[in-house]
């Protein structure tokens, strides 16, 4: 059995790779979720330069089954249609016009204008530049850690950035710079001030420098100095006063950014609106502990910021607390302000649940940390191709569509369920479902002699257990019944 998704993990996603950049390229598709790119790219090779593409392959410790990887992906798709023409992502954002809705956020990715020139070039709607302070940043080594899982690349993420260590007066140049080059492009200043003159100060000088928007850092988990970061972020009246002072000090948008330690995100939410906010950056890094000792700093650890794919549905909780809230809704909250999307987007997928959840702009760090700025093809091709199945010019026609769709706990249907049904045909008999439903489920799966699982409907409850541990995807699920009732 060839599994498509474990062969392409396999993949080092190499720079410069030795199989050839058109190869390359395909993989990532694969690998990011825009498997109708890949198909393209493969089509347009032979099996011969496939088979020499492989021969190339440096993994450690077998090739990359490039020719297999090529039949299945098209078995996949059951379409080797292309499709030249295709939407325009463009949309606006705080009366700002996007080329597109990929932004990098503001971090360790975008810390000098080479950076964000390469990122720009290669596809990025916009930035926001990593926090500009006036303070002396001086930052820890090591600074970073991750969470792993099965042998998969990190799934969460852990980092001790502060702000940027450039002298701010440089970091302003270097936004002047980037917006002088890259007109078209977004250029968003974050910045940190410590007192109101401060904040007003910095918010002017990005005004000054031609900054598109003024991004206001109420959330960095790991200052220093009291009364920063996301010290501010907790308190709605600093949110208040603060987002109040910069929104009469410029007439540029401005955008505060929050921290998700907080108990509900509404409330800094609605003393970001009062404040007279353009819009609202969602969510910063959660406050966290790692324990590997190779994170250590002279043998000592502390509480910092967590992110990566694994934060993704709490940063979700926390746009849909903002843009599903009814008091937010009466307030006109929809109206006047836009929110950008931030926590674990690594695909196109990632990013089309924030945006359907109400966001029109989303930020990503950790993915390019970890795979670099070419992400952005996928991001972009992929968002394009869903749009194009679905009949969708427009990328604002996506923006919270599924909020209809949300309900409290107790609105949820429970008078009906799903049984699990098992592909015989995919099913290898090892044996994970048994497992799994006999020491965390209801024990409804019974395994036999033959290696072959059954359900057992008497007392199977469709918890679905089973379908998410099966390493096959041997487990669907079968049409939703009623309920048997004695």
């Amino acid at each position: 059995m060839f599994h498509i998704n474990e062969e392409v993990a396999r993949c080092l996603l190499c720079y410069d790779a030795p199989c050839g950049e058109e190869v390359a390229r395909a993989i990532r598709a694969v690998r990011f979720d825009n498997i109708q790119t890949a198909v393209e790219i493969f089509n347009q090779l032979s099996d011969d330069e496939l088979n020499a593409t492989q021969n190339a392959c440096i993994h450690y410790d077998k090739p990359i089954r490039i020719s297999e990887l090529k039949k299945a992906v098209n078995l996949q798709n059951g379409s080797e249609q292309t499709f030249p023409k295709l939407p325009s992502l463009e949309i606006n954002f705080c009366d700002m016009i996007c080329e597109n809705p990929f932004f990098l956020a503001s971090s360790a990715i975008c810390t000098n204008y080479d950076m964000v020139a390469r990122a720009l070039k290669a596809g990025w709607g916009g930035v926001f530049y990593k926090t500009i302070s006036k303070q002396d940043i001086q930052e820890v080594s090591p600074r970073f850690d991750t969470v792993c899982k099965e042998g998969t690349p990190f799934v969460g993420f852990r980092n001790m950035e502060q702000l940027s260590e450039n002298p701010y007066t440089e970091d302003f140049d270097i936004l002047r710079r980037l917006k002088q080059d890259f007109p078209t492009k977004i250029i968003v200043a974050s910045i940190m001030g410590q007192t109101e003159e401060e904040w007003i100060e910095l918010a002017k000088m990005a005004q000054d420098a031609g900054c598109d928007a003024v991004e206001l850092n109420f959330s960095c988990p790991q200052m220093r100095l009291t009364g920063l970061g996301s010290d501010i972020g907790q308190n709605e009246e600093l949110i208040l006063f603060y987002t109040s002072f910069v929104k009469n000090a410029v007439s540029i948008p401005v955008i505060p950014k929050m921290t998700p330690n907080v108990m509900n995100m509404s409330k800094p939410a609605l003393a970001s609106f009062y404040g007279g906010a353009s819009g609202i950056s969602a969510i910063n890094t959660i406050k966290s502990i790692t324990m590997s000792h190779e994170a250590t700093v002279n043998e000592k650890k502390t509480v910092s910021g967590y992110s990566g794919k694994a934060v993704k549905p709490i940063a979700l909780r926390m746009i849909y607390e903002i843009t599903g809230n009814p008091i937010l809704y009466k307030a006109g909250f929809e109206k006047h302000m836009d929110v950008s999307g931030i926590g674990g987007i690594e695909t196109w997928r990632d990013a089309l649940e924030f945006i359907q959840l109400g966001c029109r702009n989303v930020q990503v760090c950790t993915a390019v940390m970890q795979y670099g700025y070419r992400i952005i093809d996928d991001l972009i091709l992929g968002m394009q191709h869903y749009m194009q199945s679905r009949g969708i010019t427009a990328l604002a026609e996506l923006v919270g569509e599924e909020l209809k769709n949300m309900v409290l706990p107790h609105d949820l249907d429970r008078e009906t369920m799903v049984f699990p049904k098992i592909d015989r045909e995919k099913c290898i008999g090892c044996g994970r479902c048994y497992l799994s439903c006999a020491d965390g489920g209801h024990q409804a799966i019974t395994f036999d002699e033959n290696r072959k699982p059954k359900i057992v409907g008497t007392k199977c409850v469709g918890c679905h257990l089973c379908r998410l541990v099966c390493p096959t995807g041997a487990i669907g699920m079968a049409k939703r019944i009623y309920k048997h009732t004695s």
